[in-house]
């Protein structure tokens, strides 16, 4: 039996309906840019620059999408300060400090784990 199918819902799962609000928070904090973001977060505030600079393989578009998005859901928060250029500093939430936490778990299973997962593409592939 799936986990969905554990919690209890029943009956039609559209727009609104929990299951559908638990894959809309899974996919936001589920994608790789998110991550990503969360983890060097995690550290302390950043300069929309030194973020961009530190994720290698951003564009400035995708990040500045991403960053709207965890604001968007209250994980990010957003500070100008009316400089010339204006400085933007991002910094977690109280409760995207508690996310971040998870996902450096994450990354770090991911770092030990990845010539693991890379070598058993390589087995599968080539049989």
């Amino acid at each position: 039996m799936n986990r969905v199918a554990n919690t209890g819902v029943r009956g039609r799962i559209g727009h609104g309906h929990p299951t559908c609000q638990l894959r809309d928070v899974l996919d936001r904090v589920g994608d790789k840019w998110s991550v990503l973001v969360l983890d060097l977060l995690g550290d302390g505030p950043k300069r929309y620059s030194e973020l961009q600079r530190t994720i290698e393989g951003i564009s400035q578009r995708m990040l500045t999408l991403t960053l709207r998005s965890l604001e968007r859901d209250g994980l990010v928060t957003r500070s100008v300060t009316p400089t010339s250029p204006p400085r933007v500093d991002y910094a977690l939430t109280p409760v995207g400090e508690t996310l971040s936490g998870q996902v450096a778990g994450l990354i770090t299973w991911a770092e030990n784990h990845r010539q693991y997962v890379a070598d058993s593409r390589d087995r599968y592939d080539n049989s």
